[in-house]
């Protein structure tokens, strides 16, 4: 028989470990060890704070300084009539501003720059897929075949500008070459005259960049599984409906890729444009940018706040393509590749 005093001492061990209602023993803390909740959590999250900041916090700053602060200098300049030296006193407002939404040139180098964006895509598109396609399959030659193409996109523009103004010239190789054939009747001006030069801006533009989009596809090929065509292939899909309903579908994502990089590029088109026509030629023979037009009137004008506005006037005519597109055409592929989203 169990003693009065044992009685209490067992009362009061058992009180002690009481496990409170809809909890767990688990939760009771240690003894010795005080209870402040959070402490670990905070801890932790300013852990990963840190890690963040290490990581992002260099190019945050190369950004800021080589991206952010010059728009910010650009946008401040484009209110003042600057020459480029000393500081900037003469304060216009929005006339440099107005100036270029009015200007016929710069209407027309931005039609220059719309006319090549979309032919970029029409003319490009469809060979350097083609081109793909073909590589994809088994050849002889295959590695050399995809090495000659992908040269011309890593040749310098200096390079690429200088060949193909010495060949298109009056009394270039091209024309010479027609001669030799019999078919001089089909020489021409083909950098001079406002009909033809911005076809042979594409030509070259084409030449030089099919590569890059072939590359990238060749690339986004490789990524598809074979046992998807050889499926379709098994039911009796033929070759071409297999690329149609498989192949192109998923390669959805790679071409819009390809498809934005063209557009940002063909806006910001500037080096070809001014190495083959200069600063003079390009605008009498059709083939000014808004690029060049910038150079042309702000750098070689001496008027570097007039020039300053135009390059702000580029940027968020860029900035404004690229969310536009990001928003309506590259959505789903963004969506897809974000984490931490609702289930």
């Amino acid at each position: 028989m169990v003693s009065l005093h044992e009685e209490k001492r067992v009362t009061a061990t058992a009180s002690r470990h009481t496990v409170p209602a809809g909890g767990s023993a688990s939760a009771l803390p240690p003894a010795g060890v005080s209870a402040r909740p959070g402490a670990g959590g905070r801890r932790a999250r300013w852990v990963k704070r840190g890690e963040l900041s290490l990581l992002i916090g260099p190019a945050l700053i190369v950004f800021v300084a080589f991206v952010i602060f010059p728009v910010a200098m650009a946008a401040y300049y484009g209110f003042f009539s600057w020459s480029g030296y000393g500081p900037a006193t003469d304060f216009v407002g929005f006339r440099n501003y107005i100036t270029i939404l009015t200007d016929p040139a710069f209407h027309e180098a931005l039609g220059h720059n719309a006319f090549i964006v979309v032919m970029s895509l029409v003319l490009q598109g469809p060979l350097a897929l083609g081109l793909a396609l073909l590589l994809n399959r088994k050849l002889r030659f295959q590695s050399l075949i995809r090495v000659l193409i992908f040269v011309p996109y890593v040749i310098s523009e200096v390079v690429v500008g200088l060949g193909w103004s010495l060949m298109l010239q009056s009394d270039g190789a091209l024309n010479g070459l027609l001669e030799k054939i019999g078919l001089g009747g089909l020489s021409t001006d083909w950098l001079s005259d406002p009909g033809i030069a911005i076809w042979t801006l594409l030509v070259i533009i084409t030449w030089k960049y099919v590569g890059f989009a072939v590359i990238l596809f060749l690339a986004g090929l490789q990524g598809i599984p074979e046992e998807l065509s050889e499926a379709a292939a098994i039911d009796g899909a033929s070759y071409w409906q297999i690329q149609r309903h498989i192949v192109l579908p998923l390669m959805g994502p790679t071409l819009r890729i390809w498809a934005f990089l063209s557009i940002i590029g063909s806006l910001q088109l500037f080096d070809l444009v001014w190495i083959i026509w200069g600063q003079y030629v390009a605008s009498t023979a059709g083939t000014s940018t808004m690029a060049t037009y910038m150079v042309a009137n702000g750098r070689n004008a001496g008027s570097y706040g007039y020039g300053s506005a135009v390059a702000l006037v580029i940027f968020l005519i860029s900035l404004t393509v690229a969310l536009l597109y990001q928003r309506f055409v590259l959505r789903r592929d963004t969506a897809g590749a974000l984490t931490g989203g609702k289930n």
